[in-house]
């Protein structure tokens, strides 16, 4: 059975670690705050007390860290890259610029280490039922090796070399926080116009317009329920990349930025903890004007 170092164990992180540990792998976990980590020791994990206890002997080091200053200060360590064992894969969960992945990749492949980007969405919701969509950028045969763990976690696809996984997860979230910009105006008229926005949601069901975000999101905006399943500044963060990366191939994506300067409002608004779908809050403070 193939040894796993896992680093970062925080919202998303931990139920994923769980996943594999219940499919009976070994699991080595590492989060620099200890007390994150600890509750998958019952699970039947050790828990490392550095990076280089995590990384030393483990075939797949996985890691679910916050965002790319995190994913550079963990891989760009000595501990980190001395520590990785000849032919170990590498395989970075977070969500990051598909710019940070390809100077990861190649900098772990010129040591003889496979790199696999492989962002995931679905939430802590997805994390917990072992549901994500996993978007992997790498070479096939990495990616073959890989899939039956990342199959633990969730849905792998294989989407095209390192980088791709990252350019994925950046669409997913073009997708899903234009959704959800527009699932709270359509929450927002029917709350001014008079209109019942929960039997809108449900009279929606089933048709062209229906979604898991406006069925679980929508819920959360008519309930007035912020609390963080995905943090709004995680969102900028994605904002602000999406349209880095599409600055690097000269296109334009006009609603993206709408809504990502809707999303830095908030998170100026001391809003950044909250939900992502608090951008139906930004709706309603512009409608107070």
């Amino acid at each position: 059975m193939m040894k796993i170092g896992f680093i970062g164990t925080g919202l998303m992180g931990l139920p994923m670690a769980k996943n594999i540990l219940k499919a009976g792998y070994n699991l080595k976990a590492f989060n620099r705050s200890q007390i994150k980590a600890a509750p998958l020791k019952d699970q039947g994990a050790e828990i490392s007390s550095s990076i280089k206890e995590a990384v030393s002997d483990s075939d797949v080091v996985i890691t679910m860290l916050t965002d790319d200053t995190a994913v550079d200060e963990i891989m760009g360590s000595s501990d980190f890259l001395g520590s990785l064992k000849s032919e170990a894969t590498v395989i970075d969960m977070s969500s990051v610029k598909p710019s940070t992945a390809i100077n990861h990749g190649n900098n772990v492949k010129s040591k003889n280490i496979n790199y696999l980007d492989a962002p995931v969405s679905g939430g802590t919701i997805g994390a917990e039922e072992a549901s994500l969509a996993i978007m992997v950028g790498g070479e096939q045969d990495v990616f073959n090796k890989a899939c039956e763990i990342l199959k633990t976690m969730g849905n792998p696809t294989l989407v095209g070399p390192v980088g791709s996984g990252q350019v994925s997860k950046l669409a997913n979230q073009i997708i899903v926080g234009l959704t959800i910009g527009a699932v709270a105006e359509a929450v927002t008229l029917c709350e001014k116009a008079g209109a019942d926005p929960v039997k809108m949601i449900s009279a929606l069901s089933g048709g062209w317009a229906d979604s898991k975000i406006l069925q679980t999101h929508g819920k959360r905006m008519i309930e007035k329920d912020f609390s963080p399943k995905g943090k709004t500044s995680t969102h900028l963060k994605d904002m602000n990349n999406i349209l880095d990366c599409a600055n690097n191939f000269n296109t334009h994506l006009p609603i993206s930025n709408l809504v990502k300067e809707m999303y830095k409002t908030l998170v100026e608004n001391d809003h950044g903890n909250k939900d992502h779908s608090s951008l139906y809050m930004e709706i309603e403070r512009m409608n107070k004007k």
